[in-house]
C-alpha cells in the first residue's frame, strides 16, 4: 500500500527517534496519521479566530453548542440502571425499535421493506469502520464524489487497503448523473465488486438531490447490479432532515429505501444518528441499518450479519455508552423534544438562506462562485485566480477568521456555526482576503 506522505513523515520522525519502536508497527500502523484536513484546520482556528469560527461540523446558538433543553433536563434525573451498566453490544432493544420507528416515518419509501433493526454505533465513523471489517479489503475499490468528506479517505484506504476513485460531484446546479453512470461503467468494467458512498445531504457542500435525480441514481445502480456486479451501497445520512430546499425542492428521503430488496446483487447499508440529527454531537450515537437486495432471504441474511457486527463492535469497543442511548431513547419519545428539534431546524434554516442571500451577492462574483447547496450545515465556495488554502491562512492570520479549505480551490464554510448578524460581514472578509492575494 502506498502511504500518504503525512504517514510518511511520522514514521521518519519515529525512525530516527525509536528505530525499535518503528519495527514493531503493523501495516495498519505504519499507514495511520492524523489528517491535515478538517480536524487540523479546526484545531487551528480555535486558536486563532477569534473573530469568526465557522470550521466545525457542530452548530451554536448563542455563543454555546446549540442543545435540546428536554435532552440536558434528563441528565439530572436518570436512575443509576439507565446510566451505569454495560449496554448489549448490539445496543438497547427498545431505543433500536424506536429508532428504526423514526425511519420508517420520515421515509415512506421504507414502509414493507425487510431491512434490519437498527445497530447502535460509536456515531457514524464507527459505523464507517464495522462496514469496513464486513466488507472492505485490500483489493476492493471504493467510488464516491469529488466533493468528499476526508475522514473516507483514512477510514478506507489507510486502515482498510482500499482504494478510492472518484468522479465529478456537480455537473452545472446538479448532480452529476452523466458522470456517476460514467464512473459506474467504468469501475464495474474493471472490477466484481464495488462499495459506492452516496453521502446526502453532503459534507461538504450541503448538497441534497432532487427527486428526480435520486430516482436517476437508483437506476444507475440496479442497472449496474443487473449487470452482475456486486454493489455495496453505503447511505451516509449523518444530516438527514436538515433539509431548507433552496433553490427549488430536494428530495427528503434517503435513497436506502429506493435500494432495499431491489436486487440480489445490490446490498444496501444506512448510516445515521443523534449526533445531528438531535444536536448531540458528544453523545456518539449513532445507528447502522442493513438492507438485503434479495427479500426472499433477507431475514437470514440479517440475522447472520447482524451477530457479526456485534462481535465487531464487542471486539472493537466492546459496546457504545448506556447513558448517551438512554438519552436519545427519552428524546425520541418526548413530544417535546421533536418540537424543540423542529424550532431548531429553523434556526439553521434561516441562516441557510441568509448565507445563499449574502454569498451569491454580485459584488463578490469576482472572488468566488457558489457551489449548489440547500440542506445541512455547510457550503462551499469555487474560490477564483488563488488556492483556498492560501486564503483560508490568510483569512486567519490577519482576520482572525477560520474556515476550511477542502480542496485545491474549495472553502467550506460551516453556516451552521454562524448567527445572522454574522454571515454578511463573514463573507465581506472573506472577499477582501481573496482581494489582497489577487
Amino acid at each position: 500500500m502506498k502511504l500518504n506522505p503525512q504517514a510518511s513523515g511520522l514514521n521518519e520522525r519515529l525512525e530516527t527517534a525509536a528505530p525499535e519502536v518503528a519495527e514493531m508497527l503493523s501495516p495498519m500502523g505504519r499507514g495511520l496519521y492524523f489528517p491535515k484536513g478538517i480536524l487540523s484546520q479546526s484545531a487551528e482556528a480555535t486558536e486563532k479566530a477569534s473573530r469568526y469560527n465557522a470550521t466545525i461540523g457542530i452548530a451554536t446558538e448563542d455563543s454555546q453548542a446549540m442543545h435540546l433543553s428536554t435532552m440536558a433536563r434528563y441528565i439530572e434525573c436518570l436512575s443509576p440502571d439507565e446510566t451505569f451498566p454495560y449496554a448489549p453490544a448490539g445496543g438497547v432493544q427498545s431505543l433500536r425499535a424506536l429508532w428504526s420507528e423514526k425511519q420508517r416515518r420520515e421515509n415512506s419509501n421504507m414502509q414493507g421493506k425487510a431491512v434490519g433493526l437498527p445497530i447502535v454505533t460509536s456515531a457514524i465513523t464507527h459505523g464507517l469502520g464495522l462496514v469496513g471489517d464486513l466488507f472492505v479489503g485490500p483489493s476492493d475499490r471504493i467510488l464516491l464524489p469529488d466533493k468528499l468528506w476526508g475522514n473516507y479517505r483514512l477510514t478506507y484506504e489507510v486502515r482498510y487497503g482500499a482504494t478510492i476513485g472518484t468522479f465529478p460531484f456537480f455537473s452545472g446546479s446538479c448532480f452529476n448523473i452523466a458522470g456517476f453512470k460514467e464512473a459506474l461503467a467504468r469501475e464495474a468494467a474493471a472490477h466484481s465488486k464495488l462499495v459506492i458512498i452516496l453521502n446526502f445531504p453532503n459534507n461538504p457542500t450541503g448538497y441534497m438531490p432532487t427527486v428526480e435525480e435520486s430516482r436517476e441514481i437508483v437506476s444507475s445502480l440496479l442497472a449496474t447490479a443487473d449487470s452482475g456486479t456486486k454493489l455495496v451501497v453505503i447511505c451516509d445520512d449523518a444530516y438527514f432532515g436538515l433539509f431548507y430546499h433552496l433553490g427549488g425542492e430536494s428530495s427528503k428521503e434517503s435513497l436506502f429505501g429506493e435500494l432495499v430488496g431491489r436486487h440480489q446483487n445490490l446490498f444496501s447499508i444506512r448510516l445515521d444518528g443523534a449526533t445531528k440529527e438531535l444536536f448531540a454531537w458528544g453523545l456518539r450515537c449513532g445507528f447502522l441499518t442493513l438492507g438485503p437486495g434479495d427479500r426472499n432471504s433477507a431475514e437470514e441474511v440479517i440475522d447472520v450479519l447482524d451477530a457479526k457486527l456485534r462481535g465487531a463492535i464487542r471486539s472493537g469497543v466492546s459496546n457504545s455508552p448506556l447513558l448517551s442511548q438512554t438519552l436519545v431513547e427519552r428524546c425520541l419519545t418526548d413530544l417535546e423534544s421533536i418540537k424543540e428539534r423542529d424550532d431548531k431546524i429553523e434556526i439553521l434554516r434561516e441562516r441557510a438562506e441568509r448565507v445563499n442571500l449574502s454569498a451569491r451577492s454580485s459584488r463578490f462574483s469576482d472572488s468566488w462562485e457558489v457551489y449548489p447547496f440547500n440542506s445541512g450545515y455547510f457550503m462551499c465556495l469555487k474560490i477564483k485566480g488563488v488556492s483556498a488554502e492560501t486564503v483560508r491562512r490568510h483569512l486567519l492570520d490577519r482576520y482572525q477568521t477560520g474556515l476550511i479549505a477542502t480542496a485545491e480551490y474549495d472553502l467550506r464554510v460551516a453556516f451552521s456555526c454562524l448567527e445572522l448578524e454574522e454571515i454578511e460581514p463573514l463573507f465581506e472578509l472573506i472577499d477582501r482576503s481573496v482581494r489582497d492575494l489577487t
